[in-house]
């Protein structure tokens, strides 16, 4: 893990509060977080452009499905330059009535944050599918560890 950026316990905490209103199920909260043109990239490569559409589908999506919560890794943050920073983490789902988090739901998320008026919000998230090319050993040792962290 890198502590490099100044910030870094800014940046740590905007993706808190970003996977705090994803498991509160709240589409405000999870768009509060992102920039008025921030994007989001779901796992199946949906597209969501601009803070107002992010809180509209979220709380569609809400509203349509149980969705599993999310447990999160900040692996590191880094400054790319004055104002940007990216920050890398690993998550995993526990989905509604399971004990545990389900491996394959297990995700990467690269998410980029710009410094507005001296506060940081998200221009982009990205999620990928961590499958880590069917390597066992790797999967269960991302699933012990975002156990241990619940």
């Amino acid at each position: 893990m890198s502590a490099g950026h100044p910030q870094d316990t800014q940046i740590r905490a905007l993706y808190a509060r970003y996977l705090a209103g994803w498991n509160q199920r709240s589409g405000v909260t999870v768009s509060s977080v992102f920039a008025d043109d921030g994007e989001l990239i779901d796992l199946d490569g949906t597209l969501r452009s601009g803070r107002l559409s992010i809180a509209a589908d979220m709380r569609r999506m809400f509203a349509e499905h149980a969705t599993p919560t999310f447990v999160g890794v900040v692996r590191s943050v880094r400054r790319l330059a004055d104002g940007v920073v990216v920050l890398h983490a690993v998550a995993g789902m526990v989905p509604p009535g399971a004990d545990g988090v389900d491996p394959s739901l297990h995700t990467v998320h690269a998410l980029t944050a710009v410094e507005d008026a001296g506060r940081w919000k998200i221009a982009l998230l990205q999620a990928t599918p961590a499958r880590y090319g069917g390597r066992a050993d790797t999967l269960a040792a991302l699933t012990a560890e975002l156990e241990a962290a619940r």
